[in-house]
């Protein structure tokens, strides 16, 4: 059902209580039942981001828009909580790797890799690793060809065959604090 970003399976994946829960919570947050960037920016307290960091933000949003509209409908939203609550980790790497794909070509170059990266920090804050630092270090371990970009294939098969590379990448896309604002329903104000 929600094959489009790899987030797998079945409504079925969230059982009916929990699907009830984020319904209400994303009604209380979007009323008109569609969740636009501003939106999704405002709810998170992403304002007033480096131009790098509102670039991730967008990207992010526009991962989670499978269906290119512009605002993220409950399908959308639910299909994207599944992913990252319960999400096998090929389907977090291919999301990984859709986000990281900044212009949506099917490769990951040098560039890309190094401003999402840039992009993250910025959000965060923090990391004991610069983003050259971690571009280098996943080029040198996943560019199988050496050819400087990362196909899919090279990607998911170098992060999966290398487990600290593997909890490297995960630590940098852990959104449960996201999922904790989501869940406790706060809203700050701008």
């Amino acid at each position: 059902m929600f094959d489009t970003m790899g987030a797998a399976g079945s409504a079925d994946d969230i059982n009916a209580m929990e699907m009830h829960h984020w319904y209400t919570k994303f009604m209380k947050e979007c009323p008109s039942g569609r969740l636009c960037v501003h939106e999704f920016k405002h709810v998170l307290d992403l304002n007033g981001l480096t131009p790098e960091a509102n670039s991730y933000v967008e990207q992010l949003f526009d991962t989670f828009d499978m269906d290119k509209d512009g605002c993220i409908d409950f399908l959308e939203f639910i299909a994207a909580i599944n992913l990252v609550i319960r999400g096998k980790i090929d389907q977090k790497l291919k999301w990984y790797f859709k986000l990281y794909d900044a212009d949506g070509n099917g490769r990951i170059d040098k560039k890309e890799l190094l401003s999402i990266f840039s992009a993250i920090q910025a959000i965060n804050g923090h990391s004991s690793i610069s983003p050259e630092e971690f571009t280098n270090i996943v080029f040198q371990k996943v560019d199988a060809n050496n050819d400087g970009e990362l196909t899919l294939e090279e990607f998911m098969n170098g992060v999966e065959n290398d487990k600290d590379l593997m909890e490297m990448i995960t630590k940098s896309f852990d959104l449960s604090d996201v999922l904790k604002i989501i869940q406790s329903g706060r809203r700050h104000s701008i």
